[in-house]
């Protein structure tokens, strides 16, 4: 696109006019300040002790917050106080005319931060105070300011000194039932021997401490009745941490000189203050359900409709759910122990039945009788039917633009069963762009539906958990990709399994049975120039009958105690061909082997076993980075008569999800490199092995229009490939070779930029290859040598540019 002189002249007066304004903003802030006044400028927190690197960050980024540094500077944008300089233009100057009334909105103005010392020695003691409250007793804090004309900054000088680490831990609990549940779990207590003492951690026990004892029946229970006591001269210094100071003097001339500084805790548990008694166990009482209770309803609706069961009282104006279902859905029993656990098991029993918008549990005591609690729950339903459209656009290394539809029915609760029904409709197209214009490369079309049961759909009683969050799940789809002058792929699938949570971590997928039908129709000139020529890839575009198992399981402890770190990993085991071929061999037998799975279907049963493994773990670098790695592995072993694995199960590499400084389906397998005309148009590796490493530095770069977006980078470094097992004569190199391992490995590095609208991320990164497989210049393959950014010929084959949605791991 070429701009217009009259628009190129707009444009550099738009410019000059913006660079004029930022110098004058630069310069002229101070004008209109008086002669004892001063611009605060800059604040920097500089942290030294015997902590680590990042707890400095973390410390660091507290210290400067605005509850604690109570004067913080005015920002800065493009390296001026643009904002200071109009505020100064409209209150100052008093500029008023239609431009600058647009310009002069209040979002753009900032009043100048006048420094103020007073402020400076109050943050002083504040962010002093803050750091005995972590635990840094002999922190010291201190300031410097610097003032030119009429500018000052300051640096805040932090020492945090020797911790004191917990030696003795003793319990002072009057109440021995109490004491008995306090010491059954004292393997989880927050406050341990060798650990570095904090206030913050005596608060998260008393917490923890509270939530124990409560679970376990005692209703009323106060944490106020929890108090600590902390000792190193054998006398008790301070109560509870709302005073942690009184007597710290003493501490101090007592450790002095020590490597570590120690402290005894005790912990003390109070029986009620109004009573002589003991705290009382609590159970429940009558349960009561409201299955089809509105935002505004009223529970003594005289209108409701009454239906005792065993366990529960059903009040509603009509039938919700069936009285069984919704009273196995409910774990609450009467006569059992209170329960805080039990009371959060049954809230999110009822929203994963998914027939509820909106779930409320309240406890009340009845005035017929002592020690109990009558549960109400108040359920609002959602919508019993669902109808959505979706529309995707996309890009990737292979097309240049692909788009789709998806039209989704749901029914939530069919037949009063909680029994989820769902429909889908899909259909898209890829694009590519040539000299010659936009030209069609793949089109698709596919549905599917699918029944979901909220439990195990089973003949037989199947004990499960309180949070197992059981899915039984039918799916029937079925696809059609059709990859212009090459092929067509016409895809059956079928599939009945569980799914399930063992424990707050842990997750398991089930399909007992599962059956995919492929059926292929190859391009005469495609099958006759590419594939009748590749042995390997002609069997791979064979009809293919799946029909077998998979189990997979995974565990992510991403959550609130896990927020500096965490791990995610899933295993994954499929077979096929086992049953199917217990099917085909009995009707040979039947039939005196005339006719049997194959000859009927005129398809092959494609016998294999296929593991993958997918390792993450995360790391929280400060409040604005992190470090994500992943480490992944996956083989697919083909037995009896099947040679290889069918084309839909193979291994690719490649692309923005894998090894980014190659496109998708061009790496490997092994050292093979295919440079052929048609591996140019048709990128399509594909082995039966796969090993693959990432590692990626994400940060935060800056907030736009006004926090909803945020702009992130990251710098990444991948590696590994894929192999065949058998050798394939017609791709040498290409199968795996323990002995030639590293030498496969591929490896690229790179950058990239993310827009994260907090409900979808926009991804592009620049991947450029580090080491080469096929690359003979090297005895290992190491390709830095070969780089040459300033040939743009170059840059064009061996810089890649992958764009994507969501992360790539």
């Amino acid at each position: 696109m070429q701009l217009l002189p009259n628009s190129k002249n707009l444009l550099l007066k738009q410019l000059l006019l913006w660079a004029v304004i930022l110098t004058l903003a630069a310069c002229s802030n101070t004008r209109y300040l008086q002669k004892n006044q001063t611009l605060y400028t800059s604040a920097k927190v500089d942290v030294d002790g015997e902590i680590l690197n990042s707890e400095k960050q973390d410390l660091r980024s507290s210290l400067s917050s605005k509850s604690l540094m109570t004067q913080q500077p005015n920002k800065k944008l493009l390296n001026s106080r643009i904002k200071v300089w109009l505020y100064n233009q409209k209150y100052n100057e008093k500029k008023s005319n239609w431009f600058w009334n647009i310009v002069l909105a209040k979002r753009n103005l900032e009043e100048p931060v006048v420094y103020d010392s007073t402020k400076t020695k109050e943050s002083v003691e504040r962010m002093t105070s803050y750091l005995h409250n972590q635990g840094f007793f002999y922190a010291s804090v201190n300031y410097e300011e610097k003032t030119s004309r009429h500018k000052t900054s300051v640096t805040y000088g932090v020492n945090t000194g020797k911790n004191f680490v917990i030696d003795k831990i003793s319990y002072n609990v009057p109440d021995s039932a109490i004491l008995q549940i306090v010491k059954a779990n004292e393997g989880l207590s927050l406050v341990k021997k060798g650990v570095v003492f904090k206030s913050a951690t005596l608060g998260s026990e008393r917490e923890r401490l509270t939530r124990l004892i409560k679970d376990a029946g005692y209703y009323k229970f106060n944490r106020d009745a929890i108090e600590f006591s902390v000792d190193t001269l054998n006398k008790a210094l301070f109560r509870n941490t709302l005073n942690p100071f009184e007597g710290f003097v003493n501490i101090f001339n007592e450790n002095k000189g020590r490597d570590k500084l120690t402290m005894d805790v005790e912990i003390r548990i109070k029986n009620p203050e109004d009573s002589a008694d003991t705290w009382q166990k609590y159970h429940i009482g009558r349960i009561y359900a409201y299955p089809d209770f509105s935002l505004n309803g009223n529970p003594n609706d005289s209108t409701l409709k009454q239906d005792v069961r065993k366990f529960i009282t059903i009040r509603a104006h009509q039938e919700m759910l069936k009285p069984k279902i919704l009273s196995r859905s409910i774990l609450l029993r009467p006569g059992e122990t209170y329960s805080i656990q039990q009371y959060t098991n049954t809230v999110n029993k009822l929203y994963d039945i998914g027939v509820w918008q909106f779930v409320t549990l309240q406890y009340k005591e009845p005035k017929d009788s002592l020690n109990t609690l009558d549960a109400y729950l108040f359920l609002t339903p959602r919508r019993k039917q669902e109808l959505g459209l979706s529309f995707e656009l996309s890009n990737s290394s292979d097309y240049t633009l692909g788009s789709g539809v998806t039209l989704n029915y749901r029914h939530i609760n069919l037949n009063k069963t909680a029994t989820q029904l769902g429909m889908a409709l899909s259909t898209g197209i890829e694009l590519v762009r040539q000299a010659s214009g936009w030209v069609l490369q793949s089109k698709q079309f596919g549905g599917e539906v699918s029944l979901t049961w909220p439990r195990f759909a089973l003949p037989f009683n199947f004990k499960q958990s309180n949070r197992s969050n059981v899915k039984t799940r039918l799916t029937l789809g079925a696809n059609y990709l059709s990859r212009i002058e090459k092929f067509d792929v016409t895809s059956l699938n079928l599939s009945y399994g569980y799914d399930w949570n063992e424990t707050l971590y842990k997750r398991w997928i089930v399909r007992p049975f599962t059956l995919n039908y492929v059926g292929v129709s190859l391009d005469p000139a495609f099958r006759d120039s590419v594939v009748n020529t590749n042995p390997y890839l002609k069997r791979s575009f064979e009809p293919a009958l799946i029909g077998g198992e998979s189990v997979s399981f995974i565990f992510s402890n991403q959550d609130l105690l896990h927020q500096r770190h965490y791990s995610y990993f899933r295993v994954n085991v499929e077979e096929s061909g086992g049953w199917l071929s217990g099917i085909n061999s009995l009707m040979n037998g039947i039939s005196g082997k005339k006719t049997n799975l194959e000859t009927l279907t005129n398809v092959n049963i494609s016998n294999f076993v296929k593991i993958e493994a997918d390792y993450r773990h995360f790391w929280k670098l400060g409040l604005h980075s992190g470090l994500a790695t992943r480490a992944y592995a996956g083989v697919g072993i083909p037995y009896s008569y099947s040679q290889v694995l069918p084309y839909v199960r193979q291994f690719t590499s490649g692309g923005p999800n894998s090894i980014r400084a190659w496109r998708l389906r061009t790496l490997g397998p092994g050292s093979y490199k295919d440079s052929s005309a048609t591996a140019q148009a048709f990128p399509d590796q594909t082995g039966d092995m796969k090993l693959e490493g990432n590692i990626e530095y994400r940060f935060d770069l800056l907030r736009m229009f006004g926090g909803t977006v945020n702009l992130k980078g990251a710098t990444f470094l991948d590696m590994g490939n894929i192999w065949m097992i058998r050798k394939d004569s017609t791709r040498p190199g290409s199968e795996f070779r323990f002995n030639q391992l590293y030498h496969d490995l591929a490896m690229g590095t790179g950058a990239g930029l993310r827009l994260d609208f907090s409900f979808f991320l926009i991804r592009l990164d620049w991947g450029i290859p580090l080491k080469v497989p096929y690359f003979t210049g090297n005895k290992n393959g190491w390709y830095v040598s070969e780089w040459d950014l300033k040939d743009s010929r170059w840059r064009r084959e061996n810089i890649i540019w992958n764009i994507a949605i969501g992360y790539p791991f």
